[in-house]
């Protein structure tokens, strides 16, 4: 999703690019004035001359007929706009076109016409003479239609427009202008384009400007006006141009405007600034074709493939034409549904990749969302991504194009640097809502020291613009020293790429004495000139030496943090089903990749590679960056929940089909008792986990009607606690400890000879070894929550505040959160009823029921036994419209700083922010946690998470946000059932040493019970009894982050994990699959190192090759 050709729509308040108007050079008003007069003699602006009316018509033969007669002039509004209401609203425009001989005395005769249209609707069509010529809608939504090469004098053309305003705002005919043309030919352009001219002279030489209005003012005004003409005293041009306030009348011999005295007098202005030409040719445009293909937004996904389609024939036909053109695109997900759908189409594209007319500049399968998405899923992003590139095009991408992506992850220079990606680009900064992001070409650092060029994109989606393409080019050499600059001619986000009338004028202004060299390049090649390390002085000349690019380049500087976008952030919160999805389908294709691959080794049952690869292709694409935060229309989610889905359907067939293989393998002859029934529980994690489990029990005839206990196969008894029956179903929760890691325990669920009755619990307290937590059962609030431990009381007032707000006032309302909220509290939710659901020694439930405006929120307070964290489980029933729900932790400490998980690792962000960037982060996104801890380092508390992402915080408090209720692009966006958890972990010490990294990666990924019946078959076993672990990182700032075939050799393996807490480590591994280390690989699994390289550096993600062993 971008603003409309690098703007925000037309009718919001709000700047017309999202740069900092303090960096677009300004011209004085005096030299703008002399200009857009110059300009008058060969454009008209048309916006006042429109009719409209607001029935539609349904033929183009009813248009030829339908008079004026019935049409009302259509009003402009202050913004000099013709609008109309929103909600798809139909407006017919229409206007008769006369030709006069001339304007303001410059002759018009022969020269081309052109009609140049800018408009906002979701759908358009231009007609002329009754004829139909071009449709647009929201993206495609500009155009210069030539109505003659050859106009006379009288000459008429009837133009009608068909315009239907967005279901989200308000239509509008933002521009409407005729020009008129020299031929291409003329040896000095018309009024206009000398005008553009010196725009771009002005703006990029200063100290050009007085000379430029001493040469305006030398022109011959005086031969535009017969009358004039005839006076020898040459009149001041301004004074002059209140006399030629309107088109003169028809000369009997017109004179053409080629060999007009006026025409000759602009020959000579160019002669006389021709000196400065040297200094403008100094420096370089250089092009690339584009066009900005969003997977989906306000159209479904069906449409992103027509429109890549259209998009892609019309570039290979223009190149046929233009063969400079170069065009570039992104996303390989793309390509493959072109490879498997249009093969003639894909195959030609492979010759020009081939060729080097294109480039796939893709790095990633596709443009995703960065800020929650786990670092495993950026992984693979770029590993489906490079692969398809290396195996269709030859060759992986070395820039990371992400030019509309919602912010960015501190970890990814060091993810993409390890894809072999060289390069990351991105122009979302400066859409920027607080301050000006102050680089445009800057060293991104990561945590652990990686860093990868980067650099701010030229808007997408526009016109070869002369003028702001010279102020593009002033800012970036002014910010960088660099006087080559990159522009990216074509329509985007519905596809659409160059025009031939863009590619016309491109040819045009490259032969301009006043416009920097302009030339299509691509951009491996543009890049590659801006290496730091590499001096490009151009040649000189005698009379004027040129800018020397290496000695005016700035030293690059080094951004060392997060690229955080100061504006979309409700996309951490918003459709929370598509953050619930994700987090789930992550996790779930973790585990089975895991199990599937210990199932291959230890029971050589094949690996499932092709459902793997179909359900992580799934996956990566529904975390592009329009789908995962929330921002498309209703038709969007219902193909991505159909892919979620899927995902979850292999996944857990994938999962089920690997446990049940290692579960075949392990012996179970003789139960511990009678009729005892075993169960399998397994822990992916890569650390021993304790954790309360809860266990179905079969529905058999024989097992029906008992009371159960739980034992291991030691026959020691093992703590649990029947449960309320679900659904008819009877559970067990059972507490299970030091479950090995990457491995199994054996339970054994056997008869008993009475039922343990739980205890009856008189107030609302619940409590284990570790904590206390008291309820107030008059507000739900936690009232205390001590960690015993260190008998600290974890809040200040009540905790689990629910605090709902006003979010409304904002155009991208989806995205965005209103920055104001806090001043638009809303009252509370209130308390309707609080109750008991378990209390057994195992675990304690206690239910708390809401009621706010239209919409019940049940919250389950939950503590199990052992458990360092207090679970708060929901089920809410949304039916609010712009509320904003959030839980509140005051919290009995003061911190400077809170620290947040990211991909790969995590950040600590101020909470007390002094500059505007700090104060910018009002609202951020974490993955499963956040943190604060006093500075001495003795208690902090952590929030952790499943598929909640947004959060705020304070000195001494923790805001989570849960939920947001948007109605623009989905009108009914989060209304309905939402199930999610989260936890509050006071603890002793840090967030490192308090392992805040395990639990909330165990909240998300719990262990999984599988039941088994007893082998009668001994051979077949040879997995123990009792339990095993599989594979056992032991150092506790080591996360496992994948265990997996390789994807080149499916005999070798590949284990990934990342160093969590930001201190070195050698690492220590137990290997029990019998594999050997041979290699150091990147994220590519391209071998970088053949040492068995132990050590770790803070931050730093590490991929290691195996082997099987040989066995002797």
């Amino acid at each position: 999703m971008t603003a409309l050709n690098g703007r925000l729509p037309p009718f919001q308040i709000l700047p017309e690019a999202m740069v900092s108007p303090a960096t677009t050079p300004t011209l004085p008003t005096s030299l703008k004035t002399e200009l857009d007069n110059l300009r008058k003699l060969n454009t008209q602006d048309i916006q006042s001359s429109w009719q409209w009316h607001d029935q539609d018509i349904g033929t183009d033969d009813d248009l030829q007929h339908s008079g004026q007669t019935d049409w009302e002039r259509a009003p402009l509004n202050e913004r000099q706009h013709v609008a109309w209401d929103k909600g798809l609203q139909i407006r017919w425009l229409k206007q008769t076109i006369v030709i006069p001989t001339d304007f303001y005395g410059y002759p018009l005769t022969r020269l081309t016409l052109r009609l140049a249209l800018t408009w906002w609707a979701e759908d358009a069509q231009i007609y002329v003479d009754g004829t139909l010529v071009q449709s647009g809608d929201l993206f495609e939504c500009f155009t210069r239609i030539c109505l003659s090469d050859r106009v006379q004098p009288g000459d008429t053309f009837q133009v009608a427009i068909r315009l239907v305003s967005p279901n989200h705002d308000d239509g509008a005919l933002v521009r409407s202008q005729l020009i008129y043309e020299l031929p291409t030919t003329a040896p000095t352009p018309e009024p206009s384009f000398i005008a553009d001219e010196m725009a771009v002279l002005a703006t990029l030489e200063p100290d050009t400007r007085e000379s430029i209005q001493n040469a305006i003012q030398s022109l011959d005004w005086n031969s535009l006006s017969s009358e004039q003409a005839t006076n020898s005293t040459k009149t001041d041009a301004l004074n002059l141009w209140q006399d030629l306030s309107t088109p003169t009348a028809a000369l009997a011999q017109p004179t053409p405007a080629s060999i007009h005295p006026f025409q000759q007098s602009l020959s000579q202005l160019r002669r006389d600034l021709k000196p400065f030409s040297p200094k403008v040719k100094a420096r370089k445009i250089q092009c690339i074709g584009h066009a900005h293909l969003d997977m989906a937004w306000l159209w479904p996904i069906a449409d992103t493939w027509a429109a890549a389609e259209r998009t892609f024939k019309s570039i290979l036909s223009l190149q046929k034409d233009f063969p400079e053109l170069t065009y570039t695109h992104s996303s390989p997900a793309l390509f493959e549904w072109l490879e498997n759908n249009r093969p003639s189409l894909f195959k030609q594209i492979q010759t020009k990749v081939a060729e080097g007319s294109w480039s796939i500049d893709a790095g990633l399968w596709i443009e995703p969302e960065f800020n929650i998405i786990s670092g495993e899923a950026i992984a693979r992003q770029i590993l489906y991504g490079q692969r398809y590139c290396q195996d269709k095009f030859g060759k992986i991408s070395k820039v990371a194009w992400l030019p509309d992506s919602f912010g960015f992850c501190w970890q990814l220079p060091q993810i993409l640097t390890q894809g072999g990606i060289e390069t990351f680009a991105t122009l979302k900064l400066s859409w920027n809502d607080t301050t000006e992001f102050p680089h445009q070409l800057f060293w991104w650092q990561s945590p652990d020291g990686s860093r990868i060029l980067s650099l701010m994109l030229p808007p997408i989606g526009t016109d070869i613009d002369p003028i702001k393409m010279a102020n593009h080019t002033k800012q970036w050499e002014t910010n960088t020293g660099i006087p080559d600059s990159l522009w990216l001619p074509g329509l985007g986000d519905h596809g659409g790429g160059p025009t031939r009338d863009m590619l016309e004028k491109s040819q045009r202004w490259e032969k301009s004495p006043f416009f920097p060299e302009l030339s299509f390049t691509t951009t491996q090649s543009y890049i590659h000139n801006l290496d730091p390390s590499t001096p490009r002085p151009l040649a000189s000349k005698d009379d004027n030496p040129p800018l020397n690019p290496g000695s005016r380049r700035k030293e690059l500087p080094t951004h060392n943090n997060d690229l955080y976008l100061e504006l979309h952030r409700g996309c951490y919160t918003t459709h929370a089903d598509q953050k619930q999805n994700n987090r789930y389908c992550e996790d779930l294709l973790y585990q089975a990749e895991v199990f599937a691959t210990v199932a291959q080794i230890v029971t050589g049952q094949p690996y499932p590679q092709e459902d793997v690869d179909i359900a992580w292709k799934k996956l990566l694409f529904n975390q592009f960056h329009d789908i995962l935060p929330g921002t498309s229309i209703p038709e969007v989610f219902t193909d991505a929940n159909r892919d979620w889905e899927k995902v979850k359907e292999i996944g857990n067939r994938v999962l089920e089909e690997s446990l049940g293989a290692i579960a075949q393998q392990v012996e179970l002859l003789t139960p511990p008792y009678q009729n005892a029934k075993p169960v399998i529980v397994f822990n992916s994690l890569s650390w021993p986990q304790t954790a309360v489990i809860t266990l179905t029990i079969p529905e058999t005839t024989e097992t029906s009607s008992h009371c159960w206990q739980v034992c291991d196969s030691r026959r020691t008894k093992l703590p649990f606690q029947t449960n309320s029956p679900k659904q008819g179903k009877q559970t067990l929760s059972v507490l299970v400890r030091d479950l090995p890691a990457v491995g199994y325990q054996v339970l054994w669920i056997h008869p008993a000879s009475q039922p343990v009755h739980p205890p009856h619990i008189e107030n609302y307290t619940l409590e284990n070894n570790l904590l206390k937590a008291s309820i107030d059962p008059n507000t739900g609030h936690i009232t205390s929550l001590i960690e015993k431990s260190t008998q600290r009381e974890t809040f200040s007032q009540p905790g689990n505040q629910l605090q709902a707000f006003e979010d409304k006032g904002q155009y991208w309302d989806a995205w965005n959160i209103a920055p104001d909220y806090t001043n638009h509290p809303l009252p509370s939710p209130t308390l309707q009823a609080i109750e008991w659901l378990e209390t057994g020694p195992v675990q304690q439930k206690l239910r708390v029921t809401y009621r706010i405006n239209q919409s019940t929120i049940r919250q389950t307070y939950q503590l199990d036994k052992d458990s360092p964290y207090l679970q708060v489980e929901n089920r809410i029933d949304w039916q609010e419209t712009h509320v904003l729900l959030k839980a509140n932790f005051p919290l009995s400490l003061e911190s400077d700083t809170a620290t947040y998980e990211i991909p790969f690792g995590a950040i600590s962000r101020t909470t007390k922010p002094k500059t505007a960037t700090e104060k910018a982060q009002w609202e951020v996104p974490a993955l499963r946690w956040a943190d604060l801890t006093r500075p001495d380092k003795r208690f902090g508390t952590s929030i952790l998470t499943k598929g909640k992402h947004g959060f705020d915080a304070g000195p001494s408090h923790i805001r989570l946000t849960l939920l947001k209720s948007p109605t623009w692009p989905d009108s009914h966006s989060d209304k309905g059932i939402h199930h999610f958890s989260y936890a509050i972990y006071p603890h002793a010490g840090t967030w490192q040493s308090a392992k805040t990294v395990h639990h909330a990666r165990a909240l998300n990924i719990q262990p999984i019970a599988h039941w088994k019946a007893v082998s009668t078959n001994v051979t077949e076993a040879t997995l123990p009894a009792e339990q095993k672990s599989f594979l056992h990182i032991q150092n506790e700032n080591l996360i496992l982050s994948t265990l997996k075939p390789s994807a080149d050799n499916p005999q070798e393996f590949i284990l990934r994990y990342y160093e969590a807490h930001g201190q070195s480590a050698t690492l220590q591994i137990c290997n029990q699959l019998n594999l050997s280390n041979t290699s150091t690989t990147n994220i590519l699994e391209t071998d970088i190192s053949s040492k068995h390289t132990k050590e770790v550096k803070p931050w730093q993600i590490k991929t290691h090759r195996f082997n099987l062993k040989t066995k002797k």
